[in-house]
């Protein structure tokens, strides 16, 4: 959670917002402007020099104008998206000669710190990697003006985009299962093993089979209201072994404080209009449905220890015996 100002923005903040709105995107350039845009890249030198600092907005991201300079290198083409570390903008690289995706994260220490675990990572796995893991592949990274720029390959559109343009209608579930073998291989690529990991796998397959995603929320309280609707309730010995913070999210112990903590009738509503995890399967797959629920169990179980691993659950029955 982001902290706040005020108690004002406090509480806007924790009204349900309209899903992922940040992830819209200005339209992009056309392709014949882009190409204008590249051809013109043989001009005098004095185009390639940096544009005049600016101060980053208030939540520490960088201020750009579409055809500015990130270092003489990158020429700024669109803004592909905006996330929780910062933005990712479309650049042409002048020295490569192709266009790239980079992200460019938010002047914030907690996130520059995360920042460069994530280059740590991604190089480790491009000098391992033998083009089979499906991890997206880094191609740079530089510090440029308080801000942790890391460059990737430019991919195409992502699954969710996909979703959006579709109305999130749901894939079909040997989609589903195609994808979630590929997640599945690239968490597993190194060894890499946080069970973190494998929630996050759990609820995105819910998202391809469903369309919707599974906890749309900004608000804790609600959010763990939410997961005990789908999942069941929260295990007691998980609750009492949780730091001080989360003492306000229960009472007598263990028990989830909801509904009387809710911040609003409509934050009762969400979680009540949600279906236990087999229910909102059997909306959606016909065939391997018992296998999917299950392998969704064991990636959604609330216990670290016995949540499913990566290569657990590619041995699952559902990728191993589709029906």
């Amino acid at each position: 959670m982001v902290s706040v100002e005020t108690k004002d923005m406090e509480r806007k903040r924790n009204r349900k917002r309209p899903r992922l709105a940040w992830d819209v995107p200005p339209p992009p350039l056309p392709e014949a402007q882009r190409a204008l845009v590249v051809a013109g890249e043989e001009g005098i030198e004095k185009r390639h020099a940096s544009p005049p600092k600016r101060d980053d907005d208030r939540e520490g991201h960088y201020v750009f104008n579409l055809g500015e300079n990130l270092t003489p290198r990158y020429k700024i083409l669109s803004k592909m998206g905006e996330g929780t570390f910062g933005r990712v903008l479309e650049c042409w690289d002048r020295q490569t000669r192709e266009y790239v995706a980079i992200k460019v994260i938010r002047s914030i220490r907690k996130y520059r710190d995360a920042a460069m675990l994530e280059v740590d990572v991604l190089q480790n796995l491009a000098q391992n990697d033998r083009g089979s893991s499906g991890c997206v592949q880094i191609r740079n990274w530089f510090d440029y003006r308080n801000h942790i720029c890391i460059v990737f390959e430019k991919l195409g559109p992502s699954l969710f985009d996909f979703l959006k343009r579709n109305k999130y209608c749901p894939f079909p579930v040997d989609l589903v299962r195609e994808f979630g073998r590929q997640l599945l291989e690239s968490v597993a690529c190194l060894g890499w093993s946080y069970p973190c990991d494998l929630w996050s796998v759990g609820c995105i397959l819910v998202e391809l089979c469903s369309g919707g995603a599974l906890f749309q929320t900004h608000e804790n309280l609600e959010h763990l209201a939410m997961m005990e609707r789908v999942l069941g309730p929260l295990p007691e010995h998980m609750v009492r072994r949780s730091n001080r913070g989360a003492e306000k999210y229960f009472r007598n112990g263990s028990r989830l404080n909801w509904p009387e903590g809710a911040v609003s009738r409509e934050s009762i509503h969400a979680v009540k209009k949600l279906a236990q995890l087999k229910d909102i399967v059997s909306r959606h797959v016909d065939s391997s449905r018992s296998s999917f629920t299950d392998l969704l169990h064991g990636l959604l179980t609330y216990d670290t220890t016995k949540r499913l691993t990566a290569r657990q659950a590619l041995d699952h029955p559902f990728f191993r015996n589709p029906t």
